[in-house]
């Protein structure tokens, strides 16, 4: 492991060891999205392949979107006791072993084992919980901004990823792409072995912008204590309303983003005509567009109100998803879409990461956001289903679509009841 060497060596260069591990949690996170946003160019080639239904399809990759989410309290605990580097590399040696196994199966129950389960609980491991314990331990400055950065490759690589995908499924198959895919993860697992460290105390370092080195706290002393720290943090947490307001938006975030968009797409542009490889260069705009806009949003929760960045960001987003049914799906139409979609994307996720640590104090803010997280992807899944659902008996998108701009507008409505900043730790406003 060389990362007390190139900290030593950073240090020699006054860069705190912090923005290595944000470099490397960066890239790991990148490389795990792209194995969550391949599966949005999958649909067509298994319906071709197997004759497979949308819905079906759409279940198998909902129950991977609902472990993506309820394996992130989880996650933090097991981060907290086994150590950040086995966790996160245990979680690619699983998401390496599912796709592997994909190219080989033939039936439906195969596809929901291996992409609904196997992926599920692999990318929930690696998910946004791991970039808000990664900000949390390593960064007491600039803490916003790594949460924008480590969420912006956590969406951008979802989305960049499929039109080189979706070109490579027309030209040399769907397994063959995902060859991609498994070379990257390979490549982020060697770094994961070589560089990754657990807290700043294993190399003598207080945070970024830290006086003090923070010893690390006493582990639990089984596996039953792990498992119910947290439970535990959601029993305290779910006494406030705070918690239940950034849960309910959280879930129409997933709902209008990862659920709905990421994962139909590819179709919902296929039923107007357009191609695969085309539709996944707009997903590519989204995502270059997301990457400044989550950035961006990391730039202000540290500086505003984060409360209203979320009322603007839920607004601003439901009125792209209801414009969205009645643009023609012209390439002007669908370009400005992706710009200003493509800004919102996730922008929302760095606003919530602060008020949870605000709000129920950094050493729970993990375990807590982990639940949080949880709502985003049943929303996902929600929608996963629910849309492909709408696809095979509607044959249409548009009620999906119409159905998540108006819960946004919800959502941007609800947060404004969260009450002004109070002290941390969890002593937030009843429910």
């Amino acid at each position: 492991m060389l990362g007390p060497a190139l900290a030593r060596y950073l240090a020699r260069h006054n860069i705190h060891y912090g923005w290595a591990m944000a470099a490397v949690t960066f890239l790991v996170m990148l490389s795990t999205a792209g194995a969550m946003g391949s599966a949005g160019v999958l649909i067509k080639p298994l319906e071709t392949e197997f004759g497979w239904s949308n819905a079906e399809i759409s279940m198998a990759l909902a129950i991977r979107l609902c472990l993506f989410g309820l394996l992130g309290p989880f996650a933090a605990s097991f981060m907290n006791h086994f150590g950040v580097r086995q966790v996160v590399s245990t979680a690619l040696i699983l998401i390496l072993a599912g796709i592997a196994a994909s190219f080989y199966m033939t039936e439906l129950w195969h596809l929901v084992a291996l992409w609904g389960v196997v992926l599920g609980v692999g990318t929930g491991m690696t998910a946004l919980v791991l970039g808000a314990t990664i900000a949390t331990r390593w960064f007491d400055m600039r803490r916003g901004l790594v949460v924008g950065l480590m969420t912006a490759s956590n969406a951008t690589g979802q989305l960049v990823f499929q039109p080189l995908l979706a070109s490579l499924t027309e030209t040399i198959g769907w397994r063959s792409a995902l060859t991609l895919v498994i070379v990257v993860l390979t490549a982020a697992f060697a770094l994961v072995l070589l560089f990754m460290q657990d807290r700043p105390s294993d190399l003598g370092l207080a945070p970024y912008g830290g006086k003090q080195v923070v010893p690390a706290p006493a582990r639990a002393q089984n596996f039953g204590a792990l498992l119910m720290a947290p439970i535990r943090a959601l029993g305290d947490a779910a006494k406030t309303n705070t918690f239940w307001v950034l849960f309910a938006t959280f879930f129409v975030c997933g709902f209008s983003t990862n659920g709905l968009i990421q994962t139909h797409w590819v179709s919902i542009c296929g039923d107007v005509g357009i191609a695969a490889v085309g539709a996944a260069s707009f997903l590519a705009l989204i995502g270059l567009f997301d990457l400044i806009g989550t950035v961006g949003s990391g730039w202000l929760s540290d500086r505003y109100d984060n409360r209203w960045l979320l009322f603007w960001f839920y607004g601003l987003r439901g009125l792209s998803l209801m414009f969205l049914p009645f643009s023609g799906f012209n390439i002007y139409t669908l370009s400005l879409f992706a710009v200003f979609y493509g800004l919102d994307w996730v922008a929302t996720v760095p606003p919530t990461v602060k008020l949870a640590a605000e709000r129920f104090g950094p050493e729970r803010a993990a375990l807590v956001f982990g639940w949080i997280f949880a709502g985003h992807q049943l929303g996902a899944a929600s929608a996963a289903f629910l849309a492909g659902a709408s696809r095979t008996s509607l044959e249409t998108y548009t009620p999906a679509l119409l159905a998540a701009g108006a819960l946004c507008v919800v959502a941007a409505l609800l947060v404004l009841t969260i009450g002004r900043r109070q002290p941390s730790g969890l002593a937030a406003q009843p429910a």
